[in-house]
């Protein structure tokens, strides 16, 4: 009975460990400035790349690279101008949890519960600690003429301790940071599109 109750804390030991840092989605944040014209910028250059390993440098300008690609921006070289330069800083973080675990779950007679209400309540019970580690890309676009800050996004998410995982990862969390880019802006001297149309069949009218 007693090695069943030290397998049953084993197997759940197992599922926690394997669980907790895949359960972790991967979290993207944006933020950008009212003022900036997206619809003028068409090409991209690359500042400053900060990572502690080195590998990762042309990882992360290919990711991003191929994400703002994708929107119709072209690549250029800064020595050439372009429009936005591009400062990306990567992160990492360590992360502690708790997990307590009992043997028994009241394993007597007596069935769950609190002891001396109604069980011989849960038992022995095993606190573990597990550590896990996260990192954070933060991409930084800035208008290459005025050095002005136009868009900020951060993407953070698990890191395996398997390298080919953790590419898949950056490529799945870049794309989903740039899903909605560039953003959507109002046009300017109109609140809404519906206001926008009812100035255009007004001005229609007054030029009949």
């Amino acid at each position: 009975m007693k090695s069943n109750r030290w397998l049953f804390l084993l197997i759940s030991l197992a599922l926690s460990l394997s669980s907790a840092a895949g359960s972790f989605a991967a979290e993207v944040k944006a933020d950008y400035d009212r003022s900036a014209d997206f619809g003028r910028y068409k090409t991209f250059c690359w500042q400053k790349i900060e990572t502690k390993n080195p590998l990762w440098i042309e990882r992360i300008k290919t990711a991003v690279g191929s994400a703002l690609t994708e929107k119709g921006w072209t690549k250029t070289e800064s020595s050439s101008g372009c429009d936005v330069a591009i400062v990306a800083i990567e992160m990492k973080r360590n992360h502690d949890t708790l997990n307590t675990f009992y043997d028994t779950f009241g394993g007597g007679s007596g069935g769950w519960g609190w002891r001396g209400f109604g069980g011989d309540g849960f038992g022995e019970s095993t606190t573990t600690t597990q550590t896990y580690q996260t990192a954070t890309l933060i991409v930084d676009l800035f208008d290459a003429k005025s050095k002005n800050l136009v868009w900020r996004g951060s993407a953070t998410d698990t890191l395996s301790d398997k390298s080919d995982k953790n590419i898949k990862k950056l490529k799945s969390s870049i794309h989903k940071l740039f899903e909605h880019f560039p953003p959507q802006q109002q046009s300017r001297g109109c609140c809404s599109a519906a206001e926008c149309a009812a100035q255009h069949h007004h001005m229609a009218i007054e030029a009949v």
